[in-house]
């Protein structure tokens, strides 16, 4: 570790942070500690950190917004790196954007939207990045990633830059199959031609369905499992009795059977032992085995 503390500090100074607290850059409000943090703010940059710790045999992990994921009250070994805000630029050109990866979601929707193409409504309200959305292969509303992407770039974890076409991507349901480790940096998207009244009232109606249905002004991760196929992950929780149970600071949402909130001071081992719970009661009555979308991060 002392020597990637010694070339990650020679190559961004004051910007390396050792042990650095997580929790304030995750929408849980939940986490530890990472052994090297850095925020980065280019491509040279983001693979020079990635090959130093590569060289090194020492994890690698990019920290997006911090939303859909869980990380260890015991913190990450090993780096996080985040990208900065040259990361988050969003380029049109006729039909063709091109957006950082450190975007926020809901900022390319409205700037699309405002353009008159459509494609990307679906994103209205999801949280996080549009990298973060990529790699979970967002989706709502009959609308996915995976419908309007055509290129994902980024940086290997040996930190070299590589150029995915969508087939490359290895889109499924709310997942996708990218090389381990690569960090996305912007993805292209191809979207079609629409009428902008037609979309931003499309965008409008989305807004209020999410203002009624899910938590807003408590922390966190947006939905916890996927829904099994031919039904509703938020129902059957919900029939199984979880919304509301609480586990110290967590909770299930009593607006939402699918979102655990952090009622203050949450730990992440309580989240987890919600989501333990939940899987062994929907399996119980249902005979369901409920999948986290929910991703656990750090050392557990």
């Amino acid at each position: 570790m002392s020597t990637l503390d010694q070339e990650l500090r020679a190559r961004f100074g004051e910007r390396l942070r050792i042990n650095h607290s997580l929790a304030d850059l995750t929408s849980f409000r939940i986490g530890g500690p990472s052994d090297f943090f850095v925020t980065v703010e280019n491509d040279e940059e983001l693979g020079a950190a990635m090959a130093a710790a590569y060289r090194r045999s020492i994890p690698a992990f990019c920290l997006g917004a911090g939303t859909n994921l869980l990380i260890s009250d015991r913190g990450v070994r090993g780096l996080v790196v985040k990208l900065g805000e040259s990361f988050a630029s969003i380029v049109i050109n006729n039909a063709q954007v091109i957006a950082g990866a450190a975007a926020q979601f809901r900022t390319l929707v409205e700037s699309v939207v405002d353009r008159g193409l459509a494609g990307l409504e679906f994103g209205e309200g999801i949280p996080g990045t549009v990298g973060g959305g990529l790699v979970m292969n967002a989706g709502a509303f009959s609308g996915e990633m995976a419908r309007v992407v055509t290129f994902v770039r980024g940086i290997t974890q040996t930190g070299e830059r590589r150029v995915l076409g969508k087939d490359e991507v290895g889109f499924a349901y709310r997942r996708t199959a990218l090389p381990p480790h690569f960090v996305i940096t912007r993805i292209d998207f191809d979207l079609a031609a629409g009428d902008r009244d037609i979309l931003w009232k499309r965008v409008m109606e989305l807004r209020a369905k999410r203002a009624t249905r899910q938590p807003r002004d408590v922390p966190n991760a947006g939905s916890v499992f996927k829904n099994p196929p031919g039904c509703f992950a938020g129902r059957l929780l919900e029939d199984a009795g979880l919304k509301g149970a609480r586990m110290g600071g967590a909770a299930f949402s009593d607006q939402h059977a699918n979102f655990i909130v952090n009622l203050g001071g949450a730990c992440a081992d309580e989240v987890r032992s919600l989501m333990e719970l939940a899987c062994a009661r929907v399996k119980e009555s249902t005979g369901l085995m409920l999948e986290p979308e929910v991703k656990l991060v750090g050392d557990w």
